[in-house]
């Protein structure tokens, strides 16, 4: 399927306070697109590859974010106590965002089942592609951040933009299991306006933060 939109901001991790998008879409991304248009806990999506269909345009706006962070331990606190109110504007602070704008990209994906599903993998790839055609979706896609929504259709004969780049350490996927999330990563490289996304991620190692990682190009 493609996906486009105004703009995208898809968020380094290596800058915490101001916003700085990658030149294209992420993984993670794409898969948020997916599951917005289609899920079911049968299943999951693996993402395989994206195409970045229009030139990579880059823009600056600034905008108003909260500084602080809610907590679980907050939310519950303020359902007992009707009293309890989150005041935005005493904790509101202007950040700026260098973010992507006029983008489109070809979202390559496959379905992977579940242990506990029953049907086949084609039934939802079927399902999946109905929606698209309709236009059909169970919450608005958007692209990196909720202001910047999306619109997606079948995919067009359009061919990748001719473009190379190294793009550093990208998040591949979040693993949840007993012991809480563990996050995977992988070296994007963006070929002939084509990523390809590894079949399998690689936790960085111990004590190795997401901001060494990148600036060393993911080398331990």
């Amino acid at each position: 399927m493609e996906v486009q939109a105004p703009y995208a901001c898809f968020t380094r991790p290596e800058f915490k306070t101001e916003r700085l998008s990658y030149p294209v879409m992420t993984p993670s991304a794409a898969k948020g697109v997916l599951e917005a248009i289609f899920w079911k806990p049968e299943f999951s999506y693996r993402i395989e590859q994206i195409e970045v269909l229009q030139p990579i345009r880059w823009m600056s706006i600034r905008r108003n974010e909260v500084s602080s962070m809610l907590t679980v331990g907050w939310i519950r606190e303020a359902m007992s106590d009707p009293s309890l109110r989150f005041d935005a504007e005493a904790d509101r602070d202007q950040r700026n965002m260098v973010c992507l704008r006029d983008v489109a990209y070809r979202i390559h994906a496959q379905v992977r089942l579940r242990p506990h599903a029953t049907d086949p993998d084609a039934k939802y790839r079927d399902q999946f592609r109905r929606r698209v055609e309709r236009g059909s979706s169970y919450s608005q896609p958007f692209l990196g951040v909720r202001e910047f929504s999306a619109s997606f259709h079948p995919p067009t004969p359009r061919s990748p933009i001719p473009h190379d780049e190294q793009l550093g350490v990208m998040l591949h996927s979040i693993r949840y299991d007993d012991m809480g999330e563990s996050y995977r990563w992988f070296h994007a490289k963006l070929r002939q306006g084509v990523l390809t996304v590894p079949k399998h991620g690689v936790e960085l190692p111990t004590g190795q933060s997401t901001t060494q990682a990148v600036r060393t190009g993911g080398r331990s």
